[in-house]
């Protein structure tokens, strides 16, 4: 019995040393293979015999070994296309998997340290453990929204829970040494990207938010639970398992202790970014990413002060519905589409409408290749015996596995006109690119709207020549009065005709 309890021991010390041996390797290759390195690493570390100052060496190397190997992965999942690939699906699952465990165990490790007497040891700090198990938690839930899926059963009332541990201890607005923001900053920046509606945007829109989130974070106001009424107004329930609830969505309930905040501040910060931008300011001068600086970062910036400043309320009730549709993306396919009125060659694929409106539908994937479909793209659908396509843009996205997608459409046309745009190329040639012109519809929007790939035109749009050439050939000068909208994949400009032609 002795002889067996000493082989145990040994064997618990040999699996702590194999642990901090691993980890003085360098990193592998492969971010997926130092991913399930580290996974079973921290298995093997729940179960190791090891003092206190082994367990948090090696849980500190681990959790940097982490982030590392994970900021090297998510460049990867960008633009993957949806819904998302049964491949990379298992990756995000195992990058899933690994942070939740950061979380807990650097949780527990928090929880251990605060029963001890003090140590002097920094990777002990009560409010590095806190940190660091809601960063781990944030990061999931961004990757969630990345992959337009859902969040895991109780991410979100974890996430609550641990700031609330934070802000009870007095420690929400500490810095633990060696990290450039705090508990709360942290936790803000995480609650914020769940305002956005992630389901509306698009992989890289997700990591900008992110980004800007976490270093404007602090512009968010806390207010009381009964003032949250106005638009840019939330409240959380920190002890439900869901993200901060817009006022406009649902009042806050009474009799329940809850959180509460107002965008207004951050929503005037947003549209002075923009004007700024629109002026021709570099990003970098407003410690910006540069992405905001795009034809997509401008969008994605004017659609979420839109959000938090506009009641936003529906126009249309929505019906029930169970008939399929066929769809189609692009606005390549669409042009063809409207150009030879057939859909031969075209990649089509055929979906459920779940519920519709006048200006819209939500779908549901139901057999067919998507192709590279993403949020902010331009589509086509046809229901039933109608021969007419309608032209719509692809709102939002959810993805709960490779064989399930959702997605819902704004109609923005009956049908389009498509056409070819002449521009100057910086080689002082003339390039053609393939444009819709879609009509305009009475009472609801009084001019033609032309749309184009983004990013196609210069930032100053100038006169515009197009071709059309269905039927008759016909030329049409153009300007371009505004932008009505800006995604990663198009640009939708209002124009009329050019009153002083070339």
């Amino acid at each position: 019995m002795t002889n067996t309890t000493l082989d145990e021991g040994l064997a618990h010390q040999s699996g702590i040393r194999t642990i901090l041996q691993w980890l003085d390797e360098p990193l592998a290759p492969q971010p997926v293979d130092e991913i399930l390195a580290l996974q079973a690493n921290l298995k093997a570390l729940h179960t190791a015999e090891a003092t206190v100052q082994q367990r948090t060496r090696a849980l500190d190397s681990l959790y940097q070994r982490s982030t590392a190997a994970i900021d090297r992965l998510i460049p990867m999942l960008i633009d993957v296309g949806l819904p998302v690939p049964a491949k990379t699906r298992r990756i995000v699952r195992k990058v899933l998997e690994l942070l939740q465990m950061l979380a807990d165990d650097t949780l527990a490790m928090h929880d251990e340290a605060a029963d001890r007497p003090a140590t002097g040891d920094a990777r002990l700090a009560p409010e590095l453990g806190l940190w660091r198990s809601l960063n781990a938690l944030a990061q999931e839930l961004m990757i969630n929204h990345l992959t337009a899926s859902t969040a895991r059963p109780g991410a979100w009332q974890q996430l609550h829970q641990i700031y609330a541990t934070a802000r009870r201890r007095q420690l929400n607005a500490a810095i633990p040494k060696g990290m450039s923001s705090s508990l709360q900053k942290v936790y803000h920046a995480a609650i914020l990207l769940g305002c956005a509606q992630p389901a509306s945007l698009a992989s890289r829109e997700v990591i900008f938010l992110a980004a800007y989130f976490q270093h404007f974070a602090d512009r968010l106001e806390p207010i009381s639970a009964a003032a949250a009424v106005t638009p840019g107004t939330f409240w959380i329930d920190p002890a439900r398992d869901i993200p901060a609830v817009s006022c406009l969505r649902k009042l806050a309930p009474p009799m329940v202790s809850l959180d509460a905040f107002s965008c207004v501040r951050f929503t005037l910060l947003l549209k002075t970014q923009i004007a700024k931008l629109e002026a021709g300011t570099p990003p970098e001068q407003m410690k910006l990413p540069a992405f905001a600086g795009t034809p997509a970062g401008l969008g994605v910036l004017r659609r979420l002060a839109s959000r938090w400043s506009d009641a936003g309320k529906r126009r249309f009730q929505r019906r029930r519905q169970n008939q399929r549709t066929v769809l189609t993306t692009g606005i390549d396919s669409l042009w063809q589409l409207c150009q030879t009125g057939e859909a031969e060659g075209l990649e089509l694929s055929t979906w459920m409408i779940t519920n519709q409106s006048p200006d819209g539908y939500s779908v549901m994937h139901v057999a067919g290749k998507t192709g590279r479909l993403s949020v902010g793209d331009v589509a086509a659908v046809r229901t039933g015996s109608d021969q007419n396509w309608q032209v719509c843009i692809v709102r939002w996205a959810v993805s709960e596995n490779p064989e399930h997608l959702e997605l819902g459409l704004q109609i923005l046309a009956p049908t389009a006109v498509p056409a070819i745009l002449a521009r100057h190329s910086d080689a002082q040639r003339t390039e053609h690119l393939r444009v819709l012109i879609l009509p305009q519809i009475p009472m609801l929007r009084p001019s033609q709207l032309l749309v184009v790939a983004s990013g196609a035109l210069p930032k100053a749009h100038q006169k515009l020549v197009l071709v059309i050439e269905k039927g008759n050939l016909a030329v049409r000068e153009v300007r371009s009065t505004h932008i009505d909208e800006q995604t990663g994949s198009v640009e939708i400009l209002s124009i009329e005709p050019d009153e002083n032609p070339f």
